[in-house]
């Protein structure tokens, strides 16, 4: 098989049938017409959208969700970056390259390279999801992160007056409520004390035009969250240059679908890609006062440069090319 061919991205947002059959048409007619905008495109179709951004700045010709094609190839590979259901419902029989879009456990799965053969690599976006994957799928699991646009997510400089000390950015998904209390309240305490100002914005509740507005008036950034699969929204905030003092518990994947009856797994991270040009990192809320002394401290010292961090490890070009390259050690492998 030549490997210069197109790829075959395939992905699909689940959209099944609710109270009758054949409703989610008339379903998405109605949703279509009450938007005013289309909507923010979630996590797992960024991955799609910004692998497709990065072949497309390396020239690396694809055909995205073209089934009549690879209907009739059944021997070239079929890359389904996500969501599980695209490989459930389609029954191909070609060669398949299946994520970084995929179930969140494999106990969600177990026999699926028995129910799938034609399978030939699962990708998950970071290490430690690579770590909890590894003893149930072996080596036919690897780690793939998505580029970050280096373009869009660049240093603001320009009039704008730097107002703000830290923007907190909040991603706790569980158990908010005693999170709230516990962590962001104690740190927003120990700012008051050391005078030190801060806004906040939280996951789900922002467009990427506010979150770069106030990254223009922010010197730095605190950023909250119990674990990141890859953590693009940190990564977005590294690459315009702004350091981060990041909440890095590394206890248990807290996901109350698994935890703590289906899945004990532990240590997770919410950086899971990170170096020290990035900013610092701190576990619990007794270690905060000290670190935030030493982050500010490191800042002014200049010993910060998250956006060189991207753009070695996570630009859209060198991960794009690393998908490449999963998809060529792919086809080395077929008989």
């Amino acid at each position: 098989m030549n490997p210069e061919k197109p790829l075959n991205i395939f992905y699909e947002e689940p959209d099944p049938d609710r109270w009758f059959i054949y409703d989610r048409y008339p379903r998405r007619l109605i949703r279509n017409i009450l938007r005013r905008k289309p909507p923010r495109p979630g996590g797992v179709k960024m991955v799609a959208f910004e692998l497709m951004r990065g072949l497309d700045k390396l020239c690396i010709s694809y055909r995205f969700n073209d089934y009549a094609y690879i209907k009739k190839h059944p021997k070239e590979i079929a890359c389904i970056i996500g969501k599980p259901h695209v490989l459930f419902k389609w029954e191909l029989s070609n060669p398949i390259l299946f994520g970084a879009g995929i179930f969140s456990h494999p106990i969600d799965c177990p026999d699926l390279f028995i129910k799938y053969p034609n399978v030939k690599k699962i990708l998950v976006p970071g290490k430690w999801m690579l770590d909890m994957f590894r003893p149930y799928y072996g080596n036919q699991v690897l780690s793939w992160p998505v580029g970050i646009d280096t373009e869009k997510w660049k240093p603001v400089i320009n009039d704008t007056e730097i107002t703000t000390d830290f923007l907190i950015y909040v991603k706790i998904l569980w158990n908010y409520n005693e999170q709230e209390k516990a962590v962001l309240n104690p740190i927003i305490q120990e700012l008051k004390k050391q005078n030190l100002t801060y806004t906040i914005i939280k996951y789900g509740n922002y467009t990427h035009t506010d979150l770069i507005d106030k990254l223009k008036k922010s010197k730095a950034s605190i950023f909250l969250g119990e674990h990141e699969t890859q953590g693009i929204a940190y990564q977005q905030i590294l690459a315009t240059d702004t350091p981060i003092l990041a909440w890095d518990s590394e206890g248990y994947w807290k996901d109350p679908t698994y935890y703590p009856d289906k899945v004990k797994y532990s240590p997770v991270s919410s950086v899971p890609y990170w170096d020290e040009r990035c900013g610092l990192k701190f576990k619990n809320i007794e270690e905060f006062p000290k670190r935030l002394q030493d982050f500010i401290s490191s800042q002014v010292e200049k010993k910060f440069s998250p956006r060189s961090y991207i753009v070695e490890n996570l630009s859209l070009e060198k991960c794009a090319m690393k998908y490449v390259e999963i998809v060529k050690d792919v086809i080395k492998e077929l008989p």
